[in-house]
Parts: structure tokens; C-alpha cells; sequence
């Protein structure tokens, strides 16, 4: 059984899933650059993909909230 969330809920829930999409696409934009440079931050790169990948995690149980569950 799906829990069931108030329209405030589902409200903030939308608006931190827009948050972290752009924070993830911010990071991507990050990384990209930093492989253009070419200066090899190889460090800083891994964290950035790490909180990316985070980031990804987040969303996915934010969008699963979202999505009602659909009985077969």
C-alpha cells in the first residue's frame, strides 16, 4: 500500500526534485569543463561525480514517491 502525501507534501517534494536536477545538471556542466581544461583535477572530478551520483540516488526516491504505485 502507497503512502499517501498532502498537496504541501507533494509540493516540496517537486521542488527539491527541480532543486536537485539542477544541481545535477550544474555538476555535469562542472565536470565537463574540468575535462576540457585538461589540467587532470582528478580529485576534484571524482567528488563532483560521487556527489553526482548521490544526487541521482535522491532524485530516483523523490520520483518514486511522486509516481503512484499502479496495481497489476
Amino acid at each position: 500500500m502507497s503512502e499517501q502525501y498532502t498537496d504541501e507534501e507533494i509540493a516540496t517534494m517537486r521542488l527539491e526534485l527541480a532543486e536537485l536536477r539542477l544541481e545535477h545538471r550544474t555538476l555535469d556542466e562542472a565536470i565537463h569543463l574540468l575535462l576540457l581544461d585538461g589540467a587532470m583535477e582528478e580529485l576534484k572530478i571524482k567528488r563532483l561525480k560521487k556527489r553526482k551520483l548521490q544526487l541521482k540516488d535522491e532524485m530516483a526516491l523523490l520520483e518514486d514517491n511522486l509516481i503512484p504505485d499502479i496495481l497489476a
